[in-house]
C-alpha cells in the first residue's frame, strides 16, 4: 500500500467516526474497496461504508441469509456455484430460463444477498480477507419473455454497486437473444461505468475461447466448454 492510500485510509477512518460509526473490526482490504468505489475520496467512502453497515444490520441481522429464508428461489434450481477460476475468483452461474419474476420482493432481495454472500464465502477457508471478487455468468439460452425480470436485474446490480463495492471481477452474458438486447441496454442505464466495464457479452468464437481460457476448463461445466459438472448452489457448504 502506497503513502497516498495510507493517508486516504486514515482520513476515511476519522470520517467514519465523525459519522458516529466505527471501522474497528474491519481490515484495510475491506475499507479499500469502499475507497476505490468512491475514487479514493475518504468522505464519500466513509458515507458509503456507514450506509452499508446500516443496511447489513437491517437486512442481514444474523450475518447471513439461510436457505430456509429463500427456499422458493432456491427450489427453481437456477443457481450454480462452480469453484474457483484460474485467477482464484468463485464462479456463480445463473440459468435465466429457470427464473421468473418474484411476487415476493422481500424474499427476492434476500435471495440476491444470499447468492452474493455465499459465492464470496466459497472463495476462502477460514477468515475473509476483504478483497475477494466473484465471476458471474448469466446464461440466457432458451429464455422467453416470461423469464425477463428487468426489475430483478436492476436490483441485483444496484445491490452489487451499493453494498458489494469492488466485489465483481467480471460478469459474462452468454447466448443473448436478439430481443434481449434492448432490455439489456435499458438495464445498463442503471449501471455505473465501473460496473459496465466489467460486463462481457460473449458471441463470437474468439470471445468464447477467451471466456473458457479466463475462467478455466477445470471448473467450467461441459456445456460451456469445460470439463466440470454443474453444482447447485444449495449443494455447496460454506462457512460464513
Amino acid at each position: 500500500m502506497d503513502r497516498n492510500q495510507e493517508i486516504a485510509l486514515t482520513q476515511m477512518r476519522k470520517s467514519v467516526e465523525k459519522l458516529g460509526s466505527s471501522t474497528d473490526s474491519y481490515g484495510e482490504k475491506t475499507l479499500m474497496r469502499f475507497l476505490i468505489a468512491r475514487s479514493m475520496d475518504p468522505e464519500k467512502a466513509a458515507k458509503m461504508f456507514c450506509q452499508w453497515k446500516k443496511w447489513r444490520a437491517e437486512m442481514v441481522p444474523l450475518g447471513y441469509i439461510s436457505d430456509s429464508e429463500v427456499a422458493d428461489e432456491l427450489a427453481a434450481e437456477k443457481l450454480y456455484l462452480q469453484g474457483l477460476s484460474k485467477s482464484g475468483h468463485p464462479i456463480m452461474i445463473v440459468k435465466v430460463n429457470k427464473h421468473f419474476p418474484s411476487k415476493d420482493q422481500v424474499q427476492f432481495k434476500k435471495f440476491v444477498i444470499h447468492l452474493l454472500d455465499k459465492t464470496i464465502a466459497s472463495s476462502f477457508k477460514g477468515r475473509e480477507i476483504g478483497n475477494e471478487k466473484l465471476i458471474g455468468i448469466l446464461d440466457l439460452k432458451n429464455i422467453t419473455y416470461s423469464n425477463v425480470d428487468t426489475r430483478g436485474l436492476i436490483t441485483g446490480f444496484q445491490f452489487l454497486q451499493a453494498y458489494y463495492p469492488e466485489r465483481l471481477a467480471t460478469c459474462y452474458l452468454l447466448h443473448m437473444p436478439q430481443f434481449f438486447v434492448t432490455i439489456w441496454r435499458f438495464v445498463c442505464r442503471f449501471l455505473e461505468k465501473a460496473t459496465r466495464d466489467k460486463m462481457r457479452i460473449v458471441t463470437s468464437e474468439e470471445e468464447k475461447e477467451e471466456f473458457i481460457r479466463e475462467v478455466g476448463e477445470d471448473v467450467l461445466p461441459e456445456e460451456y466448454g469445460g470439463r466440470a459438472k454443474l453444482v447447485l448452489m444449495q449443494d455447496v457448504a460454506v462457512n460464513y
